[in-house]
């Protein structure tokens, strides 16, 4: 596939900055790792070059993904209010109820402080960076063959060194269909690891971050179907691309799990399993906390504050609350 040419071809070179940029701090990262003593030529240095890119990458766009996270995970909690919504106007195709849906469809976003489109604005800044990653990684075999010009910091040389550095005794320049026998499984190995990581992502979420109300809802089942399909799809394109693209993809793969794992454990959204386990975690925490300082228990916390509005309703003549008295009118 010529990524130089046709519509793919024009959003390159509108990313041209962007990949100028990605192979400049590539070259660095090499630079530093021949300077703690790794090898100056082909070798492993290139493929912690690509690693720690991609590292770079992620740290750079975390707060896009944070909040991508925490907007998803609004709009689940919001799911069981939508799904009334949707019932009281099951049916109706009228213009009145279209519109009555619609106002009170906003107004539960605004009255929530959810924006719908949330979670889109930052995969839309996501894409064309990872989508430069890719260019330039896919770049490497056509600079060192001399089938294209130079590409910021990659010029012929230092293509050719990429092209021959070698991952479990394949090289990083082939794919699955270009390799050799050891080197097909390899790069197997690494597909089915990129199909597995995707898959967990978003199984995890599924099972973890959606509320118990939304399970079985129409969001659940399409999410559901997504997470089987996608992985599939990794299998098709992952033996296509060579292996130093599947380098980037195992490395972004894991950190997305392991970032989806943190943010929805410490991060959850009301209702769901995660959110039940970390109400759990916070009151062992707090209930360790008193016991080290000698405080009272929560329990006996509780206890001690049920007691003092018993009181309070006592003193009161048995109410909690006096009630305003109103008069009988005279007839």
């Amino acid at each position: 596939m010529n990524l130089d040419q046709g519509f793919f071809g024009f959003i390159y070179r509108i990313l041209y900055p962007l990949e100028w940029l990605m192979t400049q701090l590539m070259v660095i990262y090499h630079r530093i790792f021949e300077f703690l003593g790794m090898s100056s030529g082909p070798g492993f240095a290139w493929v912690l070059s690509i690693i720690f890119l991609t590292i770079t990458v992620r740290l750079v766009i975390l707060p896009f993904f944070v909040r991508q996270m925490t907007s998803m995970s609004r709009m689940q909690a919001l799911q069981p209010q939508m799904q009334k919504i949707q019932n009281k106007y099951k049916g109706k195709t009228d213009a009145a109820s279209r519109e009555a849906q619609s106002r009170e469809t906003m107004k539960l976003y605004q009255d929530n402080n959810v924006n719908p489109m949330g979670s889109c604005v930052p995969a839309l800044i996501q894409g064309p960076v990872f989508m430069a990653l890719f260019y330039i990684l896919s770049a490497i075999q056509p600079i060192a063959e001399g089938k294209r010009a130079d590409l910021g910091g990659f010029t012929k040389e230092i293509a050719q060194q990429i092209m021959h550095t070698e991952v479990f005794g394949t090289r990083i320049s082939l794919n699955f269909g270009s390799a050799s026998g050891t080197g097909k499984v390899i790069i197997g190995l690494f597909v089915a690891y990129m199909c597995i990581t995707m898959f967990l992502s978003q199984y995890y979420s599924l099972r973890r971050n959606m509320p118990k109300e939304s399970i079985g809802t129409q969001q659940y089942n399409t999410q559901r179907i997504m997470a089987f399909i996608f992985p599939v799809m990794y299998i098709f394109s992952g033996i296509a691309f060579p292996f130093a693209v599947l380098v980037y993809w195992a490395t972004n793969n894991t950190w997305t799990l392991v970032q989806m794992i943190f943010q929805i454990e410490n991060f959850p959204t009301p209702g769901s399993a995660a959110f039940e386990s970390k109400k759990k975690r916070d009151y062992k925490r707090e209930a360790d906390r008193r016991e080290r300082l000698g405080l009272p228990t929560i329990e006996e916390e509780e206890l001690q504050k049920a007691k003092e509005e018993a009181e309070v309703i006592k003193k009161n003549g048995g109410n909690q609350r006096q009630q305003p008295s109103r008069k009988k009118n005279k007839r």
